[in-house]
């Protein structure tokens, strides 16, 4: 799998885009995108085993968001935050955006990433090397379904950044 060698260009674009949206309208968003993936990969989140109580925050470090993922099989949960608001946390996974979109889309080794410091992870590393394993073993692409949630507009989107990070 090829590793991204620099972040192109429009890294700061994501948070251009994101920083006039309110919390209010991205935090049903991610939970919808949330409760689609466990719903599609259900194995996803039962294959955490213990960890399916581990709060993940998720801090792409080029987007003034975070994000808390709670992957309870029956009704995982992933919660917005601005940084300055970072909630409680078990386990950090941190990195730009596009190395993390790379990871969900199956084009990245998060092995790679983090050995390289494309990625840094903190807390529960256990819990971390779970989700990755996990992520890992799914079949398809996590970012393609959270695309196909917004439809051609969203595939057309993934599409773009897929480019990108191949550049």
């Amino acid at each position: 799998m090829p590793l991204p060698k620099h972040m192109p260009k429009f890294e700061k674009l994501p948070a251009l885009l994101l920083k006039p949206v309110p919390l209010f309208l991205l935090r049903p968003i991610a939970q919808h995108i949330t409760t689609k993936i466990g719903k599609k990969h259900p194995h996803l989140f039962a294959r955490l085993g213990k960890h399916t109580s581990t709060r993940y925050l998720i801090k792409p470090t080029n987007i003034p968001l975070v994000a808390l993922l709670i992957p309870n099989q029956q009704t995982p949960t992933m919660q917005i935050f601005k940084p300055s608001q970072t909630p409680a946390h078990d386990a950090v996974i941190e990195g730009k955006f596009l190395f993390l979109l790379s990871m969900l889309d199956g084009t990245s080794d998060g092995d790679a990433l983090f050995f390289n410091r494309e990625l840094t992870i903190g807390g529960d590393t256990e819990a971390v090397v779970c989700l990755r394993n996990a992520l890992d073993d799914v079949e398809g692409s996590v970012a393609a379904d959270i695309a196909d949630v917004f439809g051609p507009a969203g595939r057309t989107i993934l599409g773009f950044l897929r480019r990108k990070e191949a550049q």
